[in-house]
């Protein structure tokens, strides 16, 4: 059944959904036959066998994809969550970031999603710079964890980085880690503005002239 009607939908999409969501990316394709292919065992499965009691049982194949499909879904952010907890994050405070940008860009991160990866780098350089400026240490390093969210359809649409970075920088051959002072945030704000604009301009999605817009 949700073969069929996903047949329907992409035949209809161009003419009722296009001028509101954009064109059809080809990636949707692969993650809704991936998600009607989730936990079907004749698309592959694992023999799941206890070694005492002999008790077996089939375990299908699920489709990993992440946000579209619930159940596969929660189970990656519990496991990211873990790993993150066990290997990533080192004893040392950290600071929750969030950077979004004004209304008038966030049309060109909707139509062209390759865009959200070079926000991320933006929001990672601007916070490196921001940091290592405020640490006396000789080359300071912060450390931090990146996630994209996007938010709402066409007209809510919204692109913002979520940041979990450590409050200071690490420093020296054995990695020491020096705390960060009090933080003056709009100096963090400029910097990624001037940052998010250079990378538009240079892409050729804005002007000089939406660049005067956003600034003042």
């Amino acid at each position: 059944m949700g073969g069929i009607l996903y047949k329907i939908f992409v035949r209809v999409y161009e003419e009722y959904f296009s001028r509101l969501y954009g064109f059809w990316r080809p990636y949707i394709e692969q993650v809704i036959y991936r998600y009607l292919d989730c936990g079907d065992p004749h698309n592959g499965f694992a023999r799941v066998k206890c070694n005492d009691c002999g008790h077996e049982y089939l375990l299908a194949f699920s489709c990993k994809r992440r946000h579209f499909c619930p159940s596969c879904h929660q189970k990656r952010v519990v496991e990211f969550g873990e790993r993150l907890c066990m290997d990533v994050l080192k004893k040392v405070p950290h600071r929750h970031f969030v950077f979004s940008i004004p209304k008038i860009l966030r049309r060109y991160f909707l139509y062209d999603r390759k865009l959200l990866a070079d926000l991320s780098c933006c929001a990672w350089e601007s916070l490196k710079i921001f940091l290592q400026e405020v640490v006396p240490e000789n080359d300071p390093i912060p450390g931090a964890v990146i996630a994209i969210q996007t938010f709402g359809d066409f007209l809510g649409f919204n692109p913002h980085c979520h940041i979990l970075v450590t409050d200071g920088c690490f420093y020296g051959s054995r990695g020491m880690f020096r705390v960060a002072p009090p933080l003056e945030l709009k100096k963090l704000e400029s910097i990624f503005r001037h940052k998010v604009l250079k990378m538009l301009l240079s892409r050729g999605k804005i002007t000089t002239k939406v660049i005067d817009m956003v600034r003042y």
